[in-house]
């Protein structure tokens, strides 16, 4: 299971995601949809560790992945998240 918790992220003065709470279950598909400017990517790139949240947690099946260091962050992506890019 992945679950963010109270995830903010801010650019300068521009909050970007204002406390965003998720849980994604084993096997579940899930769409991420809004409008342009609205924090989709910069949620996914969090959620795939790919940046880190100004405030907040990202959980993997109840542990979390969010104070991990560079190393840890690597294999935990090698081990168990997939990127598409567009």
């Amino acid at each position: 299971m992945l679950q963010a918790i109270n995830l903010r992220k801010s650019y300068n003065s521009l909050e970007v995601l204002k406390g965003i709470d998720l849980t994604i279950k084993r096997a579940e598909i899930v769409s991420i949809v809004g409008s342009s400017g609205a924090g989709k990517s910069t949620l996914l790139h969090i959620l795939g560790t790919l940046d880190d949240p100004d405030a907040g947690e990202v959980l993997f099946d109840g542990e979390s992945v969010t104070k991990l260091g560079r190393t840890a962050l690597a294999r935990f992506r090698n081990r168990h998240i997939g990127f598409v890019f567009q």
